[in-house]
């Protein structure tokens, strides 16, 4: 099987890189093809000819989009349909990573794939809206929803706060906001399954389990080793420039019914943490 990846640089796509094994894999970065230029990538589809397609290429800084909005757009949306029509043109199948901010965070229960989107945030919107024009160019594309991604190799919270940890005798972390953090290589492994597997529709993927980005602190420097006290606070006290959801954590019904079970999110931490400090 050949599988072509746009955003082979990116957190994620590092870990795609490294994780996917047995197939003819090519991991492409933005100077290699900028994903809003259509005929950058129709080129290197044309060139690779793949059955498979992976886009994880993303304009993925949240507060970023909010603040320029067009950019999360380009990218986002119009790149990820740029990607769709060359693939559908190449007769190759599309497998496009998508978000747990296409919704509102109303839910008091774990959203299901079929669920009505509702972004309020510009990532959100702009993730959202590629979703259904992918979807409108290849019916048969699969969408995988995940959340609070994190690997090594890019910016992601526990790096974030492992660096303020080191830092800091204190720190404040968000309480009132909830979801299931994700694993780069876990992800990984899962999308590398799915594609083997013809999966199609939309799907959800994150680890198991689920927790706020408090209780996500508190576990990342307890394995750490780390003496940093944490201290619960609001989303209200803690402004950003784009809204966030206050309930985002994904049902796993639709990755189950391919035979796949992710591991809870505190297993991970170990090999994350290995992984960050062999990259320092």
């Amino acid at each position: 099987m050949r599988v072509l990846i746009f955003g082979g640089t990116g957190m994620l796509g590092k870990a795609l890189m490294r994780v996917w094994t047995g197939d003819e894999v090519t991991g492409l970065g933005s100077a290699e093809a900028d994903i809003r230029v259509p005929e950058q990538v129709e080129a290197q589809i044309q060139c690779v000819q793949p059955d498979w397609v992976v886009l994880s290429a993303a304009y993925t800084d949240v507060d970023g989009c909010e603040l320029n909005p067009q950019l999360a757009k380009a990218v986002n949306t119009q790149g990820a349909v740029n990607v769709a029509r060359a693939a559908a043109k190449a007769g190759a199948k599309l497998l496009f990573v998508s978000t747990d901010y296409v919704f509102d965070g109303q839910n008091t229960k774990p959203y299901e794939v079929d669920d009505p989107r509702n972004p309020i945030n510009s990532y959100g919107q702009s993730k959202a809206e590629a979703e259904k024009k992918i979807l409108q160019i290849l019916p048969d594309a699969c969408i995988v929803r995940t959340s609070w991604l994190f690997g090594a190799g890019g910016k992601c919270f526990p790096d974030t706060i492992l660096k303020l940890a080191a830092t800091r005798p204190q720190i404040e972390v968000v309480n009132d906001q909830r979801g299931s953090p994700t694993y780069t290589d876990d992800l990984a492994v899962a999308l590398m399954q799915l594609c083997r597997g013809g999966a199609t529709g939309i799907i959800h993927c994150t680890n198991a389990g689920d927790c706020t980005w408090y209780d996500f602190a508190r576990e990342i420097l307890a394995q750490a080793g780390a003496t940093t006290k944490v201290l619960p606070t609001t989303t209200e006290k803690f402004v950003r420039p784009a809204n966030r959801p206050l309930f985002s954590i994904l049902s796993p019904e639709s990755l189950g019914k391919y035979g796949i079970a992710m591991r809870s999110w505190q297993q991970t931490l170990p090999d994350y943490l290995r992984q960050r400090k062999s990259a320092i």
